[in-house]
């Protein structure tokens, strides 16, 4: 059900931070050391053994240190070249020339070596196939289901270009959780998710919770990429229209000067009101903060 929108945000959002005059300088509150460790070796080991990608390192994420440290990971399936040309990623753009059928049984073997009880699984976006990898995704959650029987499986998928039969596919395997990034507001997507359409995106939400309405559904948002808090907080109420349960929202860093410019940094306590307001909106729970991602803690999301 469709929950209404508060009438006003929680606190004031009037300063959110100072505008970025270096978008290669960090403030404070992002210099957060993690030391490496023996985990981190051994994951970077097993990804390397099993000829896996991870998001971690393929999109070069800020908490690879962190995470792999804690012995989780972001398995990233249909190979590490994406067909779409999204400013704000890091991940290789081109056209993909194989697709390897044996990679659902590896991501198995990998997690059960890991010991994980949670895994998140994402992907390139593959607009070269006919249902933009949707077939991979359902035999990737199978092989895991079936490898690791009380595992608990999160899908960030692709919009398949809003293809109900692929998401049907991927939902029909039996994820845990079905999650799709928003990203960003409306008004950016021509520049920053290229390829992509904000109400295609907001339609494969619906649809996931039309197909399965136990499904547990999620999104997230970036900031700091020139969006306007108005623009920002009627697109939570956007996501929430959905029937999404779960929602993420970090800053945005610019992996190089040839990525989209980071415009503004938030403030922490500006993360904390925004959470505020999303559980104002009905979201089951709001995860937000500088550096929160998508897939950053997901076993705790829940």
């Amino acid at each position: 059900m469709a929950a209404k929108t508060p009438s006003r945000a929680p606190g004031r959002f009037k300063v959110l931070a100072p505008p970025a005059p270096n978008r290669r300088r960090l403030p404070d509150w992002f210099k957060v050391k993690h030391r490496l460790d023996s985990n981190y070796e051994d994951v970077r080991r097993i990804i390397k053994k099993s000829g896996l990608h991870t998001v971690c390192s393929e999109a070069n994420c800020p908490n690879i240190r962190e995470c792999w440290k804690n012995r989780t990971a972001t398995f990233m399936i249909l190979g590490d070249v994406c067909t779409r040309g999204c400013t704000f990623c890091d991940v290789m753009k081109g056209r993909p020339t194989t697709t390897d059928w044996a990679e659902p049984a590896r991501v198995a073997d990998a997690a059960l070596e890991l010991g994980l009880k949670y895994v998140v699984v994402t992907s390139v976006d593959r607009d070269d196939m006919s249902d933009g990898g949707a077939e991979m995704f359902a035999r990737t959650i199978r092989a895991l289901k079936h490898r690791i029987p009380d595992i608990e499986v999160e899908v960030l998928i692709p919009d398949f270009q809003g293809d109900p039969r692929a998401l049907e596919t991927v939902i029909e395997a039996g994820p845990d959780v079905l999650n799709h990034n928003m990203e960003t507001v409306s008004r950016l997507y021509s520049t920053v998710r290229r390829g992509a359409k904000y109400r295609q995106s907001l339609e494969l939400l619906s649809m996931a919770r039309s197909i399965d309405r136990h499904l547990t559904t999620k999104s997230g948002l970036m900031v700091g990429l020139g969006e306007s808090m108005r623009e920002l907080l009627h697109t939570m109420a956007d996501i929430r229209h959905t029937g999404c349960d779960l929602l993420t929202i970090g800053q945005y860093l610019s992996p190089s000067t040839d990525h989209h410019p980071v415009i503004q940094f938030y403030l922490p306590r500006t993360f904390e009101r925004l959470g505020r307001y999303g559980h104002a909106l009905g979201f089951r729970n709001v995860f937000s903060g500088p550096m929160v991602r998508s897939s950053y803690h997901a076993f705790e999301e829940r």
